[in-house]
């Protein structure tokens, strides 16, 4: 009786408050999260994790130290993952942060460097700009990529120290100059001989997530690999 009373429930619930799908807003089945069967798989796929000097790899390359990079889909104007993303920071759909947290971390599980993963770490945002929109959405796919990965992720280790200008128009050098020591450690952790995974929403030059090892990499003998949920490909 109480199965049957949680599934007329739900039932009345769906009727009156449907969830849609973000990819055609038709209404989503019991077992569906955000995206319907056929739209999740529009996602545009990259399978980074698969592939060795994969681009955002050699977005990294040379600049920073890093064990793997790897991102989970590929980002471009107006296509899905864009659309996803947007919602995602400026529309209150947390529960897209956890989705593609899941997602990418149900990828990942094939990779064999996945499991000597310590720690997920987000990017920071800073706390008056986290307080304006009322969550991290670096946080929420971090929570995502836990949840599978069975790591911990923790906001705690990384800080940030100055609400820096927006990077949308800005060359690559100055994005790199705007977020220069933009970023620092909390002073109780101690780092020593883990293996960081960073994550964030979209890769595009990659100056914040390199402010972010650059800060990381002050303390000793730690090891960092890099995953974003999109790579914008123009």
């Amino acid at each position: 009786m109480p199965s049957l009373l949680k599934d007329l429930t739900h039932g009345l619930v769906h009727l009156f408050y449907p969830r849609l799908c973000e990819g055609c807003s038709k209404p989503l089945l019991a077992a569906e999260e955000v995206l319907c069967i056929s739209c999740a798989l529009e996602v545009p796929e990259t399978n980074y994790h698969h592939i060795p000097d994969n681009e955002t790899e050699l977005r990294f390359a040379g600049r920073i130290p890093f064990a793997h990079a790897t991102s989970f889909a590929y980002f471009t104007n107006d296509g899905l993952l864009q659309h996803l993303i947007h919602g995602l920071k400026y529309k209150d759909k947390k529960e897209t942060g956890y989705y593609l947290g899941r997602r990418f971390g149900h990828s990942l599980l094939s990779a064999d460097w996945a499991s000597s993963i310590d720690v997920i770490v987000p990017v920071p945002l800073h706390p008056a700009k986290q307080a304006k929109r009322g969550y991290n959405q670096s946080m929420l796919i971090a929570e995502g990529l836990s949840e599978v990965l069975r790591k911990p992720a923790t906001d705690k280790i990384l800080l940030r120290t100055r609400d820096t200008e927006s990077q949308t128009h800005k060359t690559r050098a100055e994005r790199v100059d705007n977020m220069a020591g933009a970023f620092k450690v909390g002073k109780e952790n101690n780092l020593t001989g883990r293996h960081m995974l960073i994550c964030d929403d979209v890769l595009t030059t990659g100056a914040t997530l390199e402010a972010c090892v650059l800060a990381l990499m002050a303390h000793k003998d730690v090891k960092i690999s890099i995953a974003t949920i999109g790579i914008a490909i123009s």
